[in-house]
């Protein structure tokens, strides 16, 4: 398996932090040329939408080493790899939440679960192949260290789980070719990766790692 291995040094050329301790007051992200700063007090889920959306535009962030992009696509490989082996091998709830997609939802405006080309509702093939990707705990892991800041070593992880979500839209919309598809994970990791940095779910005994 492709897992447990990190990113390279090589990081895209922005990232957005939360701040536990700013003293802005602000509603607003604080920008510079590297990062966008989304005060304690703010409506962080708001300036994480629209970092995606600015980041995924290409108004913000430059350009993206191209070393990030192969370690992404042979994280997501990684991640349908382990999809696919837990429906061949039958688990519960993969196979349960694929079922139910293909019986139950089928949308022609839709996206594809593994393994079939019939198109079903977008969040039950979200579901569905996340579910498989999620099964063996075994894929790509995303870690939340930055050694330059001590305020930002919460050492929280998780897996790349949430790739079938950027699929997934690019199915529904036929609006996103390959590239795109790859920096809106890209994107994926680096929201989780900051995210990571700062709040720690296993510290307070709410992960399944503790």
């Amino acid at each position: 398996m492709l897992s447990k291995i990190a990113y390279p040094t090589v990081r895209p050329a922005f990232s957005f932090l939360t701040s536990a301790s700013s003293g802005v007051r602000a509603f607003t992200a604080a920008t510079s040329d590297t990062k966008v700063v989304l005060p304690r007090d703010s409506n962080q889920a708001l300036g994480i939408g629209k970092f995606a959306v600015e980041f995924l535009d290409g108004k913000i962030g430059g350009d993206i080493d191209p070393a990030v992009y192969r370690r992404v696509e042979m994280f997501h490989t990684d991640s349908v790899m382990c999809g696919i082996s837990a429906l061949a091998m039958h688990t519960n709830a993969p196979t349960l939440l694929r079922s139910e997609a293909l019986e139950e939802y089928r949308d022609p405006r839709g996206a594809k679960v593994f393994g079939s080309s019939e198109k079903v509702k977008a969040e039950k093939a979200i579901a569905a192949n996340s579910s498989a990707v999620r099964e063996w705990d075994s894929n790509g892991t995303v870690f939340g260290y930055n050694a330059g800041n001590p305020k930002h070593q919460a050492g929280e992880f998780g897996h790349n789980d949430f790739y079938p979500v950027v699929v997934a839209a690019a199915q529904k919309t036929g609006e996103v070719d390959g590239k795109k598809a790859l920096k809106a994970m890209i994107l994926v990791d680096e929201i989780r990766g900051r995210l990571c940095e700062v709040f720690s779910l296993k510290t307070y005994k709410i992960d399944h790692v503790v």
